[in-house]
């Protein structure tokens, strides 16, 4: 009786130990490794917007600086405009000093310079050839003061207009430092951003790896209990200490048929640096373009490509299960189409974070959890 209490015990054991040692931490490690990736792709973005500000930042800067030198040159264009004004109006005054002494002259000799010009003449073409001449001296006077006063017109115009280009050309200063001001704001808050996102990574990463020891030590401690139910050999039976799933229950068909597995669901050694060692799936070693097969009829739910999954799709069946195709080359299906099983949906690859070109299977049941795929082949 005490024989019986203590084999009911050891099966009660591995029962609870096939319930509680189960990879529950698979799921746990899937999620951590996605929430690595979605801040991996974060970063890469953060970093990309911030290559962009710091392009826009010495884009800004460049043109400061061009429109730096062009306030100097019109500075320069605006003195020497002022010292030709300055010229003009000296030449300006200059004319009209001139001009009065003249004019001054011939109000004050009146008729007697008329008088002695006629008296000197030698006949009266000579007179009226004399009085001609001081006509055309009056006449040049006002020509030349009317072209000094026109230049002086002329310069003053020119100096206005120098002066208001200069003055555009310093808003535009000062808008640019508003700018680069703007968006060096920006480049230091996405520089925090990345910060911290290195900062999330860091802690993801402690997160998974002590999830992955965790799962190790579950596993451990699951074949620890089912070593301690094994009899010693003589029967035909089943032994207790047989792998807990022999074989599945069918729903799903072998994806990958030409490739062969390389690796199972479980804890293992990292393929490549930062891999997961814990495996959530299981692996199938083929040549690149292999085709690989739908496991069972379904909706396509998503495709795409991230850095370690690389090409992938993915499939819910009818009984709630959802299955990963990883690592493809070649997809030939689109998010929302129907599939049946055994169709031909993608190709072998070695795209994402992979050491040779195979097919990473993943299976899910409806409550989230990753499972191994052998219980459902």
């Amino acid at each position: 009786m005490a024989g019986k209490r203590a084999i009911s015990l050891v099966l009660a054991t591995v029962l609870i130990a096939g319930s509680v040692f189960k990879p529950v931490h698979a799921e746990s490690i899937h999620s951590a490794e996605q929430k690595g990736q979605q801040l991996e792709e974060q970063k890469k973005q953060a970093e990309k917007e911030q290559e962009s500000l710091s392009e826009r930042l010495n884009s800004i800067i460049t043109e400061m600086q061009t429109a730096q030198a062009n306030v100097e040159k019109k500075e320069d264009e605006i003195a020497v405009a002022e010292d030709e004004l300055v010229e003009a109006e000296i030449k300006e005054n200059k004319q009209y000093e001139s001009m009065l002494i003249r004019i001054k002259y011939v109000y004050e000799n009146g008729n007697s310079e008329m008088m002695q010009i006629l008296l000197e003449a030698e006949d009266m073409g000579d007179f009226l050839n004399k009085t001609e001449y001081v006509e055309q001296v009056s006449q040049y006077d006002r020509k030349m003061l009317d072209q000094f006063a026109k230049l002086v017109k002329e310069v003053e115009k020119k100096e206005k207009s120098l002066k208001k280009e200069k003055e555009s050309l310093v808003v535009l200063q000062k808008d640019l430092e508003t700018k680069q001001k703007e968006v060096q704001t920006l480049l230091d808050s996405k520089k925090e951003e990345i910060a911290k996102l290195d900062a999330q990574i860091g802690e993801n990463t402690k997160t998974l790896n002590a999830l992955i020891e965790k799962a190790k030590e579950a596993e451990r401690r699951k074949q620890e209990a089912a070593n301690a139910n094994k009899k010693p050999s003589g029967g035909s039976g089943n032994k207790p200490g047989a792998p807990v799933i022999s074989g599945g229950n069918g729903y799903l068909s072998n994806p990958c048929p030409a490739g062969r597995i390389t690796s199972e669901f479980g804890p293992r050694e990292a393929p490549v640096p930062g891999a997961s060692t814990f495996h959530e799936g299981r692996d199938y070693g083929a040549p690149i373009g292999t085709p690989i097969y739908a496991a069972a009829e379904g909706t396509v739910i998503r495709t795409g490509n991230q850095a370690v999954r690389g090409n992938y799709v993915v499939i819910r069946h009818p009984n709630g299960l959802t299955t990963w195709y990883q690592h493809c080359t070649d997809i030939f299906v689109s998010k929302g189409q129907k599939v049946s099983r055994g169709q031909n949906i993608a190709t072998v690859g070695k795209t994402g974070r992979v050491s040779g070109p195979h097919l990473h299977f993943i299976v899910e049941e409806a409550s989230g959890e990753l499972v191994d795929p052998r219980k459902y082949l």
